[in-house]
């Protein structure tokens, strides 16, 4: 039960504790420190680099986007693909030049990758100038390891494999103050066969909902306008818990709260996908008409194999049903290309999927052996070259529909939630539809990050869409 897996309130004061002693240590020295933090990876891994932020925060980190400025390097990984870890440890690996000019200089690892033994192992004896590892366990203990770092001068390693648990009132440090991020739930229950995640982050646990729900009025007391609910399946919300409350309550109870405007979620699983709460959707106003349902194959010999327990014409029964109840509500989903034993027909099968569903857009993925899960030695790997052939077709497709589904949004008018100057062009403000389309636009100085303003399409992409202020 959800009792057993929170860290005492003691544990959590005796870090505050540690952190405080990190910040004399740097005092001692008259030195403001800082810290370059490096995020592989989904929203969750995003959601945990904040609260890294806002630990190191309180032991007087400063933050660099430099390696050569900083005084600490920390690398928040990914494990669901082998391409995210080879990546992390290329970029560790050319750090050794700058730990060897500068020796005090702390890198670390932590994350989901580091919660696989086989690779805190690897990094333990191959890299030798990584001085911090810890798994997504152990992250609320970052104030004991970086003391333990620094007045120690030797290398600490904490990836203990445990079920988890939920560690609350961590300090948070967020960039933006417009939209944020809130985990309503950790780890994951369903034991997909191509998964590391239940493996990496534990079982399923519900935060309590009065502790979200104080979160989240904080958050809109300091201006946020739109809430993403995040947990890797955010649909079983409370199936672990002590507490009488679902997702569908969480959404209503959230939907409640003065000053949040927009409220968004991810991911869903399509077995979890209930009546209650599709109807919770559709009456919560401030529920955005956007819905993340990964499908992830469309034969149902595939999705069998993956032990995903639906089939295609259940999920395809389960997005008509969203959509009487909803509306044209945009829809987007995640799509694995080349799954050990995918035919040529189980691959048309997706194809036809993308074909009658038309999402808004998909996150496509060529699959990824993970050790450690069943479809790793699962008979008849696909061949790269097979896969890449699938996947282009794939987003060759995609991408058409993409476009068309952009062209219905042409001469039409959207609110928008300004997020501020577009990141390619600091000229143009950009903000996102209650569809969550990006549109960038020039204002001529007259918005603000965090207005809403009516927005009318100009011109139409397959990414996104551009827009003239309405006055």
């Amino acid at each position: 039960m959800n009792k057993s897996r929170i860290i005492p309130p003691e544990e959590l004061k005796k870090q505050k504790e540690i952190a405080d002693e990190v910040l004399s240590y740097w005092k001692q020295k008259g030195k403001k420190p800082l810290a370059h933090i490096i995020t592989y990876g989904c929203q969750q891994n995003e959601n945990d680099s904040e609260r890294i932020k806002g630990m190191l925060d309180k032991m007087g980190y400063g933050f660099t986007e430099e390696n050569e400025e900083a005084d600490l390097i920390l690398f928040n990984t990914c494990a669901v693909r082998e391409g995210a870890e080879m990546r992390v440890l290329g970029n560790v690996g050319a750090l050794k030049h700058l730990k060897a000019k500068k020796p005090d200089l702390l890198i670390g690892i932590c994350g989901c990758m580091m919660q696989q033994e086989h690779m805190s192992k690897q990094v333990k004896s191959k890299y030798k100038h990584v001085s911090i590892v810890f798994g997504t366990h152990a992250l609320y203990r970052l104030p004991e390891i970086m003391l333990e770092a620094l007045s120690d001068n030797k290398r600490v390693f904490s990836t203990e494999n445990s079920i988890g648990a939920i560690a609350e009132d961590i300090p948070v440090y967020r960039e933006g103050d417009i939209k944020a991020w809130v985990s309503v739930m950790y780890g994951c229950n369903n034991f997909c066969t191509y998964c590391i995640v239940p493996y990496v982050r534990g079982r399923e646990r519900s935060r309590r909902p009065e502790k979200i729900i104080e979160e989240i009025k904080e958050l809109a007391q300091k201006g946020v306008k739109e809430i993403s609910l995040l947990g890797q399946n955010v649909n079983s919300y409370g199936n672990d818990a002590d507490f009488n409350m679902d997702f569908a309550d969480l959404l209503r109870e959230v939907n409640k709260i003065d000053g949040i405007r927009r409220i968004r979620f991810m991911t869903s699983h399509p077995k979890d996908m209930t009546d209650r709460l599709i109807d919770a959707m559709a009456e919560c106003d401030k529920v955005m008409p956007q819905l993340h349902l990964p499908f992830q194959a469309g034969s149902s010999r595939v999705l069998e194999k993956m032990n995903r327990r639906y089939t295609k014409e259940q999920y395809l029964s389960l997005v008509d049903k969203v959509r009487a109840k909803l509306g044209n509500i945009s829809m987007t989903s995640d799509i694995i290309v080349g799954f050990p034993g995918e035919t040529e027909e189980d691959f048309k099968e997706t194809l036809d999927v993308l074909e009658k569903v038309r999402f808004d857009s998909v996150y496509s993925f060529i699959y990824s052996k993970r050790s450690g899960t069943p479809a790793a030695t699962m008979p008849d790997q696909i061949p790269e070259d097979v896969q890449h052939e699938r996947f282009d077709r794939l987003l060759e497709l995609q991408n058409k529909i993409s476009r068309e589904i952009n062209e219905d949004y042409f001469e039409k008018t959207y609110e928008l939630l300004v997020e501020g100057k577009s990141k390619t062009d600091e000229n143009v403000m950009t903000g996102r539809t209650p569809e969550g389309k990006i549109v960038n636009f020039n204002d001529d100085g007259k918005c603000r990050a965090g207005d809403f303003v009516n927005i009318k399409i100009t011109k139409v992409g397959t990414w996104s869409l551009t827009g003239e202020l309405v006055l």
